[in-house]
């Protein structure tokens, strides 16, 4: 949804514009070219090895841009950092990047066969393989529905136990295979994998993502100066629902006016560019 971001953040030139989660710079290069000259992007991510790829990517705007390994959960601490005492606009895409996705190392997909790693922040100590394979069956289930909203979270958690207690559970495949076989076959061939709630609910619950979104929403909106805005991009209903009532929150106090009373969704040309859009939620305020 890069148009909506540049249009509704209102870029002009000499902004302070920060991108929580840059990723690898793709919404970041076309918020930069509309805040030069004098503006200033600030992006943060979790991923060392995004970060480093989007540096690369921007690396032509010099210091115009700089670049914060970090949960945006501590944005405050971040521009504090920078002495930066308010901004002009904040992005969040809450999105799993396709650089993440595409690698096989890093344990995101179930579609090819790697480590059940699943980490952000690679330096970060929990990973997958931790979470499935020393949770309890009470715990796994508990996971799966509480950040999966997986049906069959009962009899998937049961046969991740029955499983481990032959071998450890160590891939990516290994886990979705599982997780296939657990569910009654008839259910076994909707639109979406079979395997696609587990691995987002294990992904949720190793990064702690639904944890920082309130936080981290809450304080770009303390940073953000008059008429500032604050875009966010949610993937699913659970993500969604945190960026909703964070900014009734802060509207209720009269510190915010909500822009999209309805959050935009993409636009059919851009789902059939990019299938993985056709979730996405676009949310935005505007402090007051």
């Amino acid at each position: 949804m890069l148009s909506e971001v540049v249009d509704y953040l209102m870029l002009s030139p000499g902004k302070t514009i920060v991108d929580a989660t840059i990723g690898t710079g793709g919404h970041s290069r076309a918020m930069i070219e509309r805040i030069l000259p004098g503006g200033r992007l600030i992006g943060i991510d979790r991923d060392e090895d995004s970060l480093m790829i989007a540096k690369s990517r921007l690396s032509d705007f010099g210091s115009a841009c700089e670049f914060v390994h970090g949960n945006f959960s501590d944005i405050d601490a971040v521009m504090r950092e920078l002495r930066i005492s308010k901004i002009d606009g904040a992005l969040f895409d809450l999105g799993l990047s396709s650089y993440q996705l595409e690698d096989p190392e890093r344990g995101f997909s179930f579609q090819s066969e790697g480590p059940l790693d699943m980490r952000f922040d690679r330096s970060s100590f929990i990973s997958a393989y931790d979470l499935i394979n020393n949770l309890n069956e009470e715990e796994i289930s508990s996971m799966l529905w509480t950040f999966g909203q997986e049906r069959w979270h009962n009899r998937i958690a049961r046969s991740l136990v029955q499983e481990r207690e032959r071998r450890a559970i160590t891939t990516t495949k290994e886990l979705s295979d599982i997780v296939v076989r657990a569910i009654p076959p008839k259910y076994r061939h909707y639109r979406i994998h079979p395997a696609t709630r587990t691995f987002q609910a294990v992904r949720i619950a190793v990064n702690r993502e639904l944890e920082t979104i309130e936080t981290g929403i809450s304080k770009a909106i303390e940073l953000l100066g008059v008429s500032g805005r604050i875009c966010v991009i949610s993937f699913h209903s659970l993500e969604d629902r945190i960026v909703k009532f964070a900014f009734r929150k802060f509207a209720s106090q009269e510190r915010i006016k909500i822009i999209t009373q309805k959050p935009l969704v993409p636009r059919e040309a851009e789902v059939i560019e990019n299938p993985a859009s056709r979730s996405s939620k676009f949310r935005v305020a505007e402090k007051i």
